[in-house]
């Protein structure tokens, strides 16, 4: 166990830490938890619970990683939290454990999760994603990788799924699945318009834009329903396109059917 624990923080003696975990004054560590080494533990913070935590990660104060699910289904076991690499959870931040007895909320690596961010039981957050202070994930969310969420209270009801590189503004109310490239928002979140600065800067090529872009027309500009506007890009010179092939298969998956446009 590393040699960086504040005197005062608790750890308990079935954790398991590398060698240079750094645990701050008055944090808590469960029984259970396992923490990855160059991961740093902030004062007050608390990891709980069945949850794994990867290397290089950093947890701020106050937040609270691994605590039983608010789901009223919980029935115990031992649901947990999985997290990878190089995620920061900035300060009170929380993070629920699953639901059902052997299931996980789950993390990927490289996510930035602002101040007050909540991500509830039994949701799967990809790699590469940024939520704003005060971003809530219910129960079940799924955001897949390099999806921005804006802050001020942005609400993503359960069972959503957030697409690769879509975009949701800030205080917006999601209910339906926003799709990949594409950004949502308002109250409820309608599609706008394409995430035009976020594929841009993500290094996306002029022939890559163009199809996004007729991704957009084709599903919100031009009054076709659903399926409609999927046998218009099936039969477009973009077809066999990655974006169009990922963005087809997204609204194909979809169960909550995805956000409406904007006029």
């Amino acid at each position: 166990m590393s040699d960086k624990i504040h005197p005062t923080a608790i750890v308990d003696p079935q954790a398991e830490l590398a060698a240079d975990v750094e645990v701050g004054p008055y944090a808590v560590i469960g029984a259970g938890v396992r923490i990855g080494a160059g991961s740093k533990i902030w004062h007050h913070a608390t990891v709980w619970g069945n949850t794994s935590i990867g290397a290089s990660c950093q947890v701020y104060p106050f937040a609270s990683i691994g605590m039983q699910t608010q789901d009223l289904k919980y029935k115990g076991g031992s649901p947990g939290v999985k997290i990878g690499d190089r995620n920061i959870f900035r300060e009170y931040v929380s993070i629920n454990a699953a639901t059902k007895d052997g299931d996980f909320t789950e993390i990927g690596n490289d996510n930035y999760l602002l101040a007050y961010c909540h991500v509830g039981h039994c949701c799967k957050l990809g790699n590469h994603i940024v939520a704003s202070n005060g971003a809530t994930f219910a129960g079940h969310v799924i955001v897949d990788d390099y999806a921005g969420i804006g802050g001020g209270g942005t609400a993503i009801h359960q069972f959503c799924h957030i697409g690769y590189r879509s975009f949701i503004g800030g205080c917006s109310k999601v209910e339906q699945d926003i799709p990949p490239f594409m950004l949502g928002d308002g109250n409820p979140a309608k599609i706008r318009i394409f995430n035009k600065v976020g594929l841009e800067r993500a290094g996306f090529t002029a022939e890559q834009m163009a199809a996004v872009k007729f991704l957009f027309k084709a599903f919100y500009r031009q009054g076709l329903n659903r399926q409609q506007a999927i046998d218009a890009v099936k039969s477009s010179e973009y077809a066999d396109t990655t974006e169009v092939k990922d963005f087809i298969a997204f609204v194909e998956a979809s169960e909550r059917g995805i956000a409406g446009g904007s006029k």
